[in-house]
């Protein structure tokens, strides 16, 4: 028995780490993305879909409340395999209610359930990978969580969208057309429940609070201590400033890339065409991006985060010069805007990977699942309200100021990474 536990706990990191993050990314893109699509596919006004399907958003960003109560309650690892089982059967539900009358506002309420389902497993499987895993393991291992995670965003806004539209092609049922596609998922969901019920392992400190922990008050002033410990982390200004800075700049350039690359000449954007742009931004784009993020890792394990941070930094902002250039240059030749498009994408996933490390060296220690949820909330608040503001900018600079502004909204970045302090060695593998 002894021996199959130690089993269970020492599983390869390549068992379990591609399959959780491939199911933390999928339920993320059914709310944000297929929501957006089925609803259009039906009919449905876009001013209902911005606003229903927007606050859809909101779970995800104040995560961090509820992240001490996945800390404290259980495993991390029952609330994964609790959590995939939940949104199994929440796929399901919209499969089964997808040609009742009131789908929309049935669909909506489900879509609730999995946007809060989906982001408290966000916060377990964050806290379980840095239980599960070393820290030279963590690092070496950020850019394949990554990957996977950007796998189920195309294998969810890319073929679930292109099956659905087959179907609805063939059958002439767009309902129908979309309950299939959810009960794909939801049988996907169901599996990943089975797989990691028997292959997660079982890491030491993994265990919630202990059964003889006293009371509710004793739990009120845990969680309550949770908070009050993340607030006074040494340097916690510091902290709070790379979090919410460090992607100020690439916060508004996401927004505006893709308009960007389809406004034509006359608007001062690429002309491309949808097709042109699902290759190089969706393909040559996130190809590039992936093996960014993969080396990013590898390098943080050899070297470790402290001499990696400032090359990184200047790897995710420098290749913002890029949009500079094409947005002045205006150029036609297809070749030369995917490199560009390459490079940027590259440069972005390969610092990436220094943000999300630091965000785990901040996070060590006590609470640290509670704790990285936090700094995740923060980081979705850095994102969020530059790129609500990004059209608005967009609209009264024009593309190529405006690009040259992000380019001036990354300084803050370069400042922040100058007073943050990294751990010596955190990261590098020893030995």
């Amino acid at each position: 028995m002894e021996r199959n536990r130690s089993n269970r706990s020492n599983r390869k990191p390549w068992a379990w780490v591609p399959t959780l993050y491939f199911g933390q990314g999928l339920p993320y893109v059914v709310v944000m993305t297929l929501s957006v699509v089925m609803y259009k596919n039906l009919g449905i006004s876009n001013t209902d879909i911005a606003l229903y399907t927007g606050w859809l958003y909101l779970p995800w960003v104040i995560k961090p409340l509820w992240s001490p109560l996945v800390d404290l309650l259980r495993s991390k690892r029952h609330w994964i395999v609790v959590l995939q089982l939940v949104l199994g059967a929440a796929l399901a539900l919209v499969a089964l209610t997808a040609r009742l009358p009131q789908f929309f506002q049935l669909s909506l309420a489900i879509f609730w359930l999995m946007a809060f389902s989906s982001a408290t497993h966000d916060i377990a499987a964050d806290g379980f990978y840095m239980l599960a895993l070393p820290h030279h393991a963590q690092a070496a291992y950020v850019g394949v969580r990554s990957t996977f995670y950007r796998l189920a965003m195309i294998a969810g806004q890319g073929g679930l969208v292109y099956l659905a539209g087959k179907l609805s092609e063939h059958g002439g049922d767009v309902r129908m057309a979309w309950a299939t596609v959810f009960s794909i998922l939801a049988a996907l969901f169901v599996a990943l429940f089975s797989y990691h019920r028997v292959m997660l392992p079982r890491p030491d400190g993994d265990g919630g609070v202990d059964a003889g922990h006293p009371g509710h008050a004793a739990l009120r002033r845990e969680f309550l201590a949770t908070f009050i410990a993340f607030f006074r982390k040494k340097d916690i200004l510091a902290i709070l400033g790379f979090l919410l800075l460090f992607r100020l700049g690439e916060a508004q350039l996401l927004k505006l890339a893709i308009p960007f690359l389809l406004d034509p000449p006359a608007r001062s954007g690429l002309g491309l065409s949808t097709a042109d742009v699902g290759l190089v931004y969706g393909s040559v784009g996130v190809i590039a991006l992936t093996l960014g993020g993969l080396l990013g890792g590898l390098a943080i394990a050899r070297y470790g985060l402290r001499r990696c941070l400032w090359p990184m930094v200047c790897a995710v902002h420098l290749p913002d010069l890029v949009f500079v250039y094409l947005a002045t240059a205006l150029p036609h030749d297809f070749t030369l805007i995917a490199a560009c498009m390459a490079l940027e994408q590259f440069g972005y996933g390969f610092g990436f990977a220094a943000y999300l490390l630091y965000m785990m060296m901040v996070a060590d220690g006590a609470h640290k699942t509670a704790h990285y949820a936090i700094c995740t909330g923060f980081m979705a608040l850095g994102m969020m309200v530059p790129g609500m503001a990004s059209g608005w900018i967009e609209q009264r600079l024009g593309y190529q100021h405006f690009f040259i502004w992000v380019c001036v909204a990354t300084l803050p970045a370069f400042a922040m990474a100058a007073r943050v302090r990294i751990a010596p060695g955190f990261g590098r593998k020893s030995g």
